[in-house]
């Protein structure tokens, strides 16, 4: 893993086992920052699970199908951002490439942790357009929106208890699309950082549709829009 880190290689994230220690653990964590790969302590059966039972001595790595850009890289122009608040799934968030893709978005934002990362699965479930659509890694979720918004863009997040449904919705240029990860939705800091909160109406008894579905009916929502 050291040589890895070393020679730059793609890597996603790395897990070190609470109460690892000593140089060897030191260099690793001093290598992964200055590669700005994350680094994350966690309890050492979660690293069993991370390996498959394969022997790790305390460090694990997750190899990334692709690099991610920086922010700085993908705003001149930008007319549609989307920015992922959790989606832990990588068949959810490949999905989102690929049809962000199709909208026409610049760019995805995601965060550094508690996040699905760019993985083979990824990239199998975008179906090529990792290669095509830019993918950021944001420290923090909430101090990106009041960036972005500085910059001119407006924020609609996808909540299922707005008032405001997205077909009746003028969206503002240049847009940020936030959605929630699977299960508790958008969390809270972050709807206050929205300007808008939009909500798809469902007809079923089930409240909310799986994050990838929500994602190409809202901005295939925003694209049809653009086009008028």
């Amino acid at each position: 893993m050291r040589e890895a880190l070393r020679a730059a290689r793609t890597l996603d994230r790395v897990l070190i086992a609470r109460g690892a220690g000593g140089p060897r653990i030191q260099e690793i964590v001093d290598l992964a920052r200055e590669h700005s790969v994350p680094v994350r302590f966690e309890p050492r059966d979660a690293l069993d699970r991370a390996s498959n039972g394969a022997t790790h001595q305390g460090v694990v790595a997750f190899g990334a199908a692709q690099r991610y850009a920086e922010i700085d890289q993908v705003l001149e122009g930008a007319q549609l951002l989307v920015v992922l608040d959790g989606v832990e799934d990588p068949h959810n968030l490949g999905a989102i490439i690929r049809t962000a893709h199709a909208a026409g978005a610049a760019a995805i934002l995601v965060p550094d942790r508690r996040a699905a990362g760019l993985t083979e699965t990824v990239a199998k479930a975008a179906a090529g357009a990792l290669e095509h659509l830019p993918v950021v890694r944001v420290g923090n979720i909430t101090q990106s929106l009041e960036a972005l918004k500085k910059k001119g863009f407006w924020i609609y997040g996808l909540d299922e208890r707005s008032e405001q449904i997205y077909s009746d919705t003028d969206f503002a240029t240049p847009t940020v699309i936030v959605l929630g990860g699977e299960g508790q939705g958008l969390h809270q800091l972050v709807k206050k950082h929205c300007d808008v909160l939009l909500r798809i109406p469902m007809a079923g008894v089930i409240s909310s549709l799986n994050v990838s579905v929500a994602a190409g009916i809202v901005l295939f929502e925003w694209k049809r829009r653009r086009s008028l």
